[in-house]
Formats: C-alpha cells, structure tokens, sequence
C-alpha cells in the first residue's frame, strides 16, 4: 500500500510536532511514532526550556554559557539564532497550550541550571517535558491537515538506490523520495511517498546499559541516514547526564534534574564529604560534562557505584512544591529526599553530534531535514548546555518550515518506488540472536565508549562492533522485516 503526503515527519517528540504545526497549513502532514505520541524524549524532559527572558539577563550571557559548555566547537553564528529566536518560539509554544509555571506576580518562575550564569530556565514544576509533549499532541490531534500512525516503525529513507541507480557517499544530488515503514500491528510494509521529509527520531541512549532515555530511544534515524549515504557529524559527544538515580535494574534511570543542583543541591560521597570543590569552582553548578567526569572519577577512585545529591538542608515544603514528581518517584523506592541524600550515577543522556544539518535544517540529502537529537545543527558542540535542547528543536523547526514550505510544491511524488521486497526471507525462530546481540552492544558501549575513553578501549569495541554487524547485517538479509 502506497501513501502520499507533502510533509512526512518520522518522529513524535518537539522537534516532529512542533515542524508538523508549522508546515500543516500549507499541505497535508503525516506524523510516523514508532509506538504512541506520548513515547518521546520530550515527554522525560524535567528541567524545562532556556530563554532570555527576563530584564538582567540577555542574549549575549546566554550565547557565552553555550559556547562556554561546548569547548569551543559550537558554531557561532548557530548558537546566536537559537539565542535570539528564543523568545519568540517560546510565545508560540504558548499559543499552542503549553503553560510554564510562573510567580506570584505574573513573571515567569526561572530556575537556574548548571552552566548557565543567570535564572532562565522556564518550566512546568519538574515535568516540563510532559507539559510540553502532552499539549502538543492535543493540538495535533485536533488539526485535519495531520494524521498520526501509532505504531509505525520507519525502516528506510527511499533514495536513488531504489531505483537501481548506484548511490555512494560521492553521488551528487540525492534525494529523498519517503520511506518504507511497517505497520507493527498488520506487519505490511507500507511505501510513504512525500515531497519533503523530516527525520526527528532523537537519540541514541538505549544503545548504552544505562540511560535517561525511553526505550524508543536506539538512533534509527541516524543509522538510516548513514545508510542512504547522508553525512553524519560529531557522534563522538554523547553527554552522560551527572545525576540519574541509582537504582540497578531500572531501565530507563530516572533522571534527577539539572535545576535540583540549582536549586541548592549539593553533591556527596557516601560518607557525607563534598567533593566538586577538587574540580570547578562553580561546584555542582559546572556543566555536565565536568560534573559527570568528577563523579566518575570519584566513583572509580572509591571503589563505589554512586554518590549523592543532597537537598535535606533545604525547605522541605518548598523541595516538594518545586520537584513534586521527583519526591513522589523517590518516595516509591524508599527514599524521602527532604530527609534522606538521593543516590546518583552518570547515565547516557543526549546526542551533540546526529544527522549534519545546515542552519535551516537542511541535510545533505535533497528534500530531506533533520530535527532535534538526531540532527547535529552545531549549536551544542562537545557538550550541550542544560536545558538548550528544547529550545533548539522549536527555533530549527521554525528554520526548517520557512525554507521546506516555498519549495515544497516544486517536487513531485516519485511514482517509480517499488514496493517493499520480502523475498526470500523467512520468520526467524531465532530471536535469542536478536536480544543477545542487542545486550552486547550495550555492554561494549557501557565498557568502552563511555564518559572517559582510550585508544585501546574504542578500538575494542570497534572491533567487536565489526563483528555484530556483519552478523546482523547477514540475520536482517534473509528475515521477515520485524521491529527489532
């Protein structure tokens, strides 16, 4: 079965909804969840979004924390966009029904985050991510330009190569043409044929043990893009968020935010001593990277598995009115976080590099852009500042939307795209091959590619990857398509 929209968008957090509202006025969307809507890194974010806006603060500090988070490898002229379009795609967040919390005077309640020099944090208590993913989704259901497959997981990006032709990393003029994707309830592979496509398929943290990520969260994408020959940049910068909770066992970590820090948390070892001091003199405000290497270290040091964040000197009452959804799910494991130090370990939570981009959103494939986690756009460097995640997704879409939509109806559907071809395979009764090798990956990521690495390490692990993909790679080539 074929289907034929002008915006396909595969991906169902902030970077896909906000794209599809923007572009759905000008021609029909389809939005592609590889489960519900609801299943998207936006929905775990906690923290909130970064904006000036406030009357001591102002752009140029906001620029200077990014580029000072990402050691010197942001673009520049990217980071003063996304700094500058801030405030006004926070107005639009807001039009669509998304609510921040604010004080008694009417302003925005800003938290302070690690990095960052000023309050400009806007936030919805300690579930802005839900605020934001649950609001969009109304607004989504709601609007007839934009239908919406639940249970769909995209395969591949339809190319050239579809058509017989030849396609090498050299090939001039790519273009993107849809993707094959497959209804996991009917298990048809379905054609999508579109005008132009949007990848918003975020991360990669499920690939390591442990992580902050949705179980969704296993780099597709990207891995599809590499595959259709589009270029990639910076996978190298995967930031390991400094404070998951410690819980062995728990897949994904519960992320304790950033603005815990903020708001007075102090980090501990297990006997009570304070310890950022012996690293940067911002303590346990410095940015992720230092706070995760600091932690690691001290772990590795000790012989211990984790550290503590401690807010017991803090207002109880106040502790629970600003993290509400923290103290609850603490208190579901036993701990009380306004008597008892919260126990915490790095975990694999954001993707600096993705699908390189250009500063409209643009990859190196014709008719296909990137969004979000999976796209590299240049504004997070080695290391993303606390809370410019979101941000970035709606200003890029924005980006995106004004250059995708005068162009759009220049491109004709590509009629030529065969169906899906599933000869020769079979239903493989070996799906053992499947987890194991799944497991393993995971274990290699976790050794060797994690928050300190060497030459010996990666190259283990590029060796052992070598092996589970041409293994992998020979299982997919003779079974029946499946979503692991």
């Amino acid at each position: 079965m074929t289907h034929k929209y002008d915006f396909l968008i595969i991906g169902s957090g902030i970077a896909g909804m906000s794209y599809a509202l923007k572009v759905a006025k000008h021609g029909k969307v389809a939005i592609i969840a590889k489960t519900t809507l609801e299943d998207a890194n936006t929905y775990y974010a906690q923290g909130g979004i970064a904006s000036v806006t406030n009357p001591w603060d102002n752009f140029e500090k906001h620029i200077t924390d990014t580029l000072d988070a990402g050691a010197g490898l942001c673009d520049v002229s990217v980071v003063e966009r996304v700094v500058q379009e801030a405030p006004a795609q926070i107005n639009e967040l807001i039009s669509w029904g998304v609510n921040f919390d604010k004080d008694e005077k009417g302003n925005f309640d800003l938290h302070r985050e690690g990095g960052h020099s000023e309050f400009r944090i806007l936030h919805y208590k300690d579930s802005t991510g839900a605020e934001i993913q649950t609001s969009l989704i109304e607004t989504i259901r709601n609007h007839p330009n934009i239908d919406v497959y639940d249970n769909h997981f995209t395969i591949e990006i339809l190319t050239q190569h579809h058509l017989g032709q030849v396609v090498t990393r050299h090939t001039p003029g790519i273009e993107c043409y849809g993707a094959y994707i497959l209804d996991l309830q009917t298990r048809e592979v379905l054609t999508f044929l579109s005008r132009i496509t949007m990848m918003a398929t975020g991360g990669i943290g499920c690939i390591y043990q442990t992580t902050t990520n949705p179980l969704v969260a296993t780099g597709d994408g990207i891995a599809m893009v590499a595959r259709a020959k589009g270029e990639i940049k910076g996978m190298e910068f995967v930031q390991f968020h400094p404070t998951a909770l410690y819980h062995p066992g728990v897949r994904p970590s519960f992320l304790i935010t950033e603005a815990m820090r903020g708001y007075g948390g102090v980090l501990k070892t297990k006997d009570g001593k304070e310890f950022m001091q012996k690293y940067d003199e911002r303590l346990s405000l410095a940015p992720r990277d230092i706070v995760a290497r600091a932690i690691d270290t001290e772990m590795k040091n000790r012989g211990d598995d984790h550290v503590f964040l401690d807010v017991t000197h803090k207002d109880a009452e106040e502790t629970k009115k600003h993290f509400p959804t923290i103290y609850e799910k603490c208190l579901t494991y036993g701990i009380d976080i306004t008597k008892e130090m919260i126990p915490v370990a790095p975990a694999a939570h954001y993707l600096c590099g993705g699908i390189f981009v250009s500063i409209d959103g643009e990859t190196s494939i014709n008719r296909l852009y990137a969004n979000g986690e999976c796209a590299c756009t240049g504004l997070h460097g080695a290391n993303r500042l606390a809370s410019n995640s979101l941000i970035e997704a709606v200003v890029f879409a924005d980006s995106a939307a004004k250059h995708s939509v005068p162009l759009f109806k220049k491109f004709s559907f590509q009629e030529d795209i065969p169906d899906w071809n599933a000869e020769g395979t079979t239903s493989t009764e070996e799906m053992v091959l499947i987890t194991q090798s799944y497991k393993e990956v995971g274990q290699i990521m976790s050794s060797y590619v994690g928050i300190v690495r060497s030459d010996i390490r990666l190259q283990r692990a590029m060796d052992r990857l070598n092996i589970l993909f041409r293994e992998t790679e020979n299982l997919f080539q003779r079974s029946v398509v499946s979503r692991e």
